[in-house]
């Protein structure tokens, strides 16, 4: 469980770094930084929408334990680390222990 919380992580800052500017091809925490931005909505306040089969796909195959050495940097970049933990869930995959 706790590898899934980072790998929801990862993805929250990949899309970060695609928004600060990082390249698309860019490699974090095994997948790119453009599949992150797949789940950019589902987890920017106030009012995310669900995550689309796609930002799924990427929570499934993302590091987790990778992802959690972020979640302190993500509320700078609009993300809320929250939001970011529940994808799993919503995602229909096991929830993740809490980084």
């Amino acid at each position: 469980m706790e590898i899934k919380s980072q790998k929801i992580l990862v993805v929250t800052v990949l899309m970060l770094l695609v928004t600060i500017g990082g390249g698309n091809g860019q490699t974090i925490c095994n997948v790119t930084v453009s599949e992150l931005m797949e789940c950019r909505p589902a987890v920017t306040p106030p009012q995310p929408s669900p995550p689309t089969a796609k930002c799924c796909s990427v929570v499934s195959r993302v590091n987790m334990s990778c992802l959690c050495s972020y979640k302190n940097m993500l509320p700078s970049f609009n993300i809320d680390p929250n939001l970011v933990m529940l994808l799993p869930g919503k995602c229909k995959l096991p929830r993740p222990a809490k980084c």
